[in-house]
């Protein structure tokens, strides 16, 4: 039987790459987004290349939802192998410094970046039990490392948007929560830096293309047995939290 993988927010970029990226390792992926239109067509079109691709709606900010994708998640597949927490906005037009940004826009950056992520793995965390050295993978960013933020010689500290660059180090400070939570259990929690990808989250300002993300994200997801859990990488290696 074909190991099975959840991606979130994976009609398009990053979220898209990984699953394909996932298809081609032979797994069956849950394509899961909140536009049923365009999920399903990001599905079809994986599946137009031989890949075991199927969309799931998933709006990470709803707890009906969330919950109705694990229940049929645990109907058709059983278990899950790996968790892909990768759905994620960022308000441009909101989002700034910390002294104007309205604490709305805080919210609803927060509901998805964080309280989206911690909803989608609470519920798949009993399906992720069931199978064995399972791995789930919090889609951070660099602008979420307080260290990084603090430098003031670092380029992370340039970009103003308080909402989306604490969001990022509340999602790590979550993982390493659950990291250490289901470390017994064999399940391994890792967040992974993709870098400046070009996708709609920058209006694809990124210096990447959304390929170079997806390979990290899987990377990360294929650490093995023995490799590291509770712990923030890039393509260079570990990050500073």
């Amino acid at each position: 039987m074909a190991k099975v993988a959840l991606v979130t927010g994976a009609n398009k970029g990053i979220g898209f790459e990984t699953a394909r990226l996932l298809g081609k390792k032979g797994y069956t992926v849950w394509l899961g987004a909140r536009d049923e239109a365009r999920g399903k067509k990001a599905a079809e079109t994986l599946k137009k290349e031989n890949f075991d691709v199927r969309f799931i709606s998933l709006d990470v900010t709803n707890e009906a939802s969330v919950k109705a994708a694990a229940e049929r998640v645990e109907a058709e597949t059983g278990a899950l192998d790996v968790l892909i927490n990768n759905a994620g906005i960022y308000l441009a037009d909101k989002d700034g410094e910390a002294s104007v940004t309205s604490l709305e826009t805080v919210r609803e950056v927060y509901e998805v970046n964080v309280f989206g992520a911690m909803r989608v793995t609470q519920k798949f965390v009993p399906l992720l039990k069931k199978a064995k050295h399972s791995s789930i993978v919090m889609v951070s960013s660099g602008l979420g490392s307080v260290t990084w933020q603090a430098d003031l010689t670092s380029g992370m500290s340039t970009v103003k948007a308080i909402s989306y660059n604490s969001s990022k180090s509340a999602l790590n400070g979550i993982a390493i929560g659950f990291a250490n939570e289901l470390r017994e259990s064999g399940i391994k929690v890792n967040c992974v830096n993709p870098g400046y990808n070009a996708t709609d989250l920058n209006d694809h300002a990124g210096t990447h293309p959304p390929t170079h993300g997806a390979a990290l994200v899987v990377q990360a997801a294929f650490l093995g047995e023995a490799g590291p859990t509770g712990v923030f990488v890039d393509e260079k290696g570990t990050c500073p939290w």
